[in-house]
C-alpha cells in the first residue's frame, strides 16, 4: 500500500481569488495549494493528502499520515521566532504558523519524515528553535518556476547530497526569507552562491528535510523528483508497520 503524505496548505482570501470566482459565490477564504505537489508526491509513488490549517486533530492525523511535506506559502510571523517585524516583511497568516508549526513538532516528535519546500523549510527551522532573514535581496526569479536560474554547493556526505546524487546543482528561487540561527540539532547543507542557505537537515534522522526552491515545479528532472522519492520511501516502512499491526 503506497503511503499517505500530508501535505500543508495556505489561506487565501477572497480578493486574491475575485479573477477565479463564479457569479454569486458567497465571499469565503480559500484553501490554496498548486497541483505540483499532488503530482510530485503521486510521480513519487505516495498518496497526497491535503491538510487545511484547523489546529483540532493533529495527533489524529499523525495516526494515520506517513509522512508530511510542508509546501511554501507567505512569509511567517517573526513572532514565532521572537523577533520583529522588518519593514519588508510580506504579509503573514498566523494562524497557518501556528498550524504548520504544531505539525511539524508533533511530526518530529514521532518521528514521521518530514520534507520543508521554501517556506515549508523555514518553518521546519523555526519549529525546532531557529530563526530566519526576513528579507534578502535578488532570490524572487521573474522566469518560469521550471527554469532554474542559479547553482546550489551541496556537502559532501549530506542527505541532500545522497538524495540528488550530487555535490552541486540548478535550482528556482522565490523567496524572500531564508534560514538564518539554525534550529536545534540542525545543519545546513546547501547553499547560494551568496552564501544564503538552501537547504536543512537533521542527519540524525532518516528524513527531516528543508529545501529553499520550489522542488515540486522541478521534479521532472530525476534530481529534484528523487526528493519526494526520498520523502515516501521514508515513509513507506510506517505503512508497513499499521499493516502488520493490523493483521
Amino acid at each position: 500500500m503506497p503511503p499517505l503524505i500530508g501535505v500543508t496548505t495556505s489561506e487565501v482570501r477572497r480578493g486574491e481569488l475575485a479573477t477565479l470566482r463564479r457569479h454569486g459565490e458567497p465571499p469565503q477564504h480559500e484553501m490554496a495549494l498548486g497541483l505540483t505537489y499532488m503530482r510530485a508526491i503521486e510521480l513519487a509513488g505516495g498518496v497526497p493528502v491535503v491538510l487545511p490549517p484547523l489546529h483540532n486533530g493533529i495527533a489524529t492525523l499523525l495516526d494515520r499520515l506517513d509522512g508530511i511535506c510542508l509546501s511554501g506559502g507567505p512569509d511567517l510571523d517573526p513572532a514565532a521566532y521572537g523577533a520583529r517585524a522588518h519593514e519588508q516583511l510580506g504579509p503573514t497568516e498566523p494562524q497557518l504558523d501556528r498550524f504548520e508549526l504544531e505539525l511539524a513538532r508533533a511530526a518530529d516528535s514521532v518521528g514521521v519524515p518530514l520534507l520543508g519546500i521554501c517556506r515549508g523549510a523555514q518553518a521546519l527551522n523555526v519549529a525546532r528553535g531557529g530563526t530566519l532573514h526576513q528579507h534578502v535581496e535578488g532570490h524572487r526569479q521573474t522566469e518560469l518556476a521550471t527554469q532554474p536560474v542559479h547553482a546550489v554547493r551541496v556537502a559532501p556526505r549530506s542527505r541532500v547530497a545522497r538524495v540528488l546524487k550530487t555535490r552541486a546543482t540548478q535550482v528556482n528561487s522565490f523567496h524572500h526569507q531564508a534560514v538564518d540561527e539554525l534550529g536545534e540539532d540542525l545543519v545546513a547543507t546547501a547553499w547560494a552562491p551568496d552564501g544564503t542557505i538552501e537547504a536543512i537537515e537533521d542527519g540524525t534522522r532518516d528524513m527531516f528535510l528543508g529545501v529553499q526552491w520550489h522542488v515540486e515545479t522541478l521534479a521532472d528532472r530525476p534530481e529534484h523528483g528523487a526528493l519526494f522519492a526520498a520523502l515516501v520511501e521514508a515513509a513507506a516502512p510506517s505503512t508497513e508497520r499499521s499493516l502488520r499491526l493490523a493483521a
